[in-house]
C-alpha cells in the first residue's frame, strides 16, 4: 500500500510539474516617448498619478493576471525630468483635450511560441481611451527575470488629438524646430514573480 501511495505521489508531481503560480503587485509604471525635430529626437517621460486595478494578483498564466486589468491616468501628473517642460506639456497639450485622464483596459493576450532559455514574449490588446476616443492598441510584451514590460505606439491623429499636438508644437516651436511628431511610443512595466514552476515549461 505504501508503494502504491508513493507511486501516485510521484505521478501527481510529474503531472503538475508545468503548473505555475504567478504573482503581481498593484505597482505599475507607465512611460511614454514623444518625438521632436526632423531628426525625430525622442523626449521620454512618465505619468506620476496612475491608478492600477489588476484583474488578479495571482494566476497560473499572464491571461489570468492581466486580462481585465485597468489603469486610470491623471494627465496632470507628468515627469520628463524638466519642470518647465512638464508645465508646458500639461498646459499646452493635455489641457487641450476633452478629458484630463487616460484609461486603459487589457482585453486579450496571446503568447508567442516559447524557446527554452529565452524571454517570454507575445502580444496583448489594450483598449485605450483618450480625448473621448477609444481604440484597441496592440502592445508587444517581454518577460524576463520577474520584469514584465509591454510597449506599443499610438497615433495622436487616431485619438482626434491633432489640435492638442498643434498647440504644443506652437508653444515649443523653436525647441522642436517646427516639428512635433504625431506618433508616440507607450509602455508599462511591473514585477511578476513566478513560483512552483517547472523551468522547462513550454506553454
Amino acid at each position: 500500500m505504501r508503494k502504491i501511495l508513493l507511486a501516485l505521489a510521484v505521478l501527481y508531481t510529474m503531472g503538475n510539474a508545468g503548473d505555475c503560480l504567478l504573482t503581481q503587485n498593484k505597482n505599475i509604471n507607465v512611460n511614454w516617448k514623444a518625438y521632436k525635430t526632423l531628426g525625430k529626437i525622442g523626449v521620454g517621460g512618465k505619468f506620476t498619478a496612475v491608478n492600477y486595478t489588476p484583474a488578479s494578483l495571482e494566476g497560473k498564466d499572464f491571461k489570468e493576471l492581466f486580462v481585465g486589468s485597468k489603469v486610470t491616468i491623471d494627465t496632470k501628473g507628468v515627469d520628463t525630468g524638466n519642470a518647465d517642460r512638464d508645465i508646458k506639456l500639461v498646459q499646452f497639450f493635455f489641457n487641450k483635450m476633452s478629458q484630463n485622464k487616460i484609461e486603459g483596459e487589457i482585453q486579450s493576450i496571446q503568447a508567442d511560441p516559447y524557446s527554452k532559455g529565452q524571454p517570454r514574449t507575445g502580444i496583448m490588446d489594450v483598449m485605450i481611451t483618450m480625448n473621448g476616443k477609444s481604440l484597441l492598441i496592440p502592445m508587444k510584451y517581454h518577460y524576463e527575470k520577474e520584469y514584465f514590460e509591454a510597449s506599443g505606439t499610438i497615433d495622436l491623429g487616431d485619438f482626434m488629438a491633432l489640435p492638442a499636438l498643434a498647440s504644443i508644437n506652437k508653444s515649443c516651436y523653436e525647441l522642436h524646430k517646427g516639428k512635433t511628431w504625431r506618433d508616440v511610443s507607450i509602455a508599462f512595466s511591473t514585477t511578476v514573480t513566478a513560483s512552483l514552476c517547472d523551468v522547462n515549461i513550454t506553454r
